[in-house]
This record gives C-alpha cells, sequence and structure tokens, in this order.
C-alpha cells in the first residue's frame, strides 16, 4: 500500500503548514479573514493533494494532484512576499527554507511521476 507519510516532500509540507500557522498568528487580527485565510488554505493544500495524488489509481492524476499542490505553494510564496512588504513578515524568517526545501522536494517529485508517464 502506498502512504504519502513516507514521502519527505509531504513530511516537508506538514512542517510549512505549521510554520505558516506560527508566522499568520502573528499578523494583526484585521489580516485574520485576510491574508492569514489565504495563506492557511494554501498551506494545507500541500500537503493535502500531495496525499490525495498517492491515493488516486493511475499515474496521471498522481501528476495532476502534484501539479495542484505546486500551485499551491507558488501561491503561498507569493502571499509571504506580500507579508513582507507589508512589514507583517521579516525577509529572513524561517519559513522561507522551508518553501524553498518543499519547492525543491516536490520539483524532483514531479520530475520523476513525468518520467514514469513518458516511459
Amino acid at each position: 500500500m502506498k502512504t504519502h507519510k513516507r514521502l519527505d516532500v509531504w513530511r516537508e509540507a506538514m512542517l510549512l503548514v505549521k510554520l505558516t500557522y506560527e508566522v499568520s498568528s502573528a499578523f494583526p487580527r484585521a489580516e485574520l479573514f485576510g491574508l492569514t485565510s489565504q495563506m492557511l488554505r494554501a498551506a494545507i493544500s500541500v500537503p493535502s493533494n500531495i496525499a490525495e495524488g498517492v491515493a488516486r489509481s493511475s499515474t496521471r492524476e498522481y501528476a495532476h494532484f502534484l501539479s495542484i499542490a505546486r500551485g499551491s505553494l507558488n501561491e503561498l510564496n507569493t502571499q509571504m512576499e506580500i507579508a513582507c512588504m507589508l512589514g507583517l513578515l521579516p525577509e529572513t524568517h524561517d519559513v522561507f527554507q522551508q518553501l524553498e526545501r518543499t519547492f525543491r522536494l516536490l520539483n524532483g517529485l514531479q520530475s520523476s511521476i513525468k518520467r514514469k508517464l513518458e516511459s
């Protein structure tokens, strides 16, 4: 049985969710239904779509859900940059390193799945 919990990218994405919750909890209350809400949804979407992709019956479906996860990761990255621009988050925060680690692992997994689809 395939399980998403064995994937490094899923574990790193889960850490990213935790960091996103920590970061956004320090935002002003006025951002609760704006940037905070958007960031949390995007962050949660990343490991959720990785897990859903693993559970699908075909490699093509798996690739599709990894693509959605990547979109959510890009969305979260943009939202973190907005938080920096607004002075809500320092550019040196650990969350940016976690974003980069998650991007690298997801890119690697997507490349692997793409090669599988092409063979």
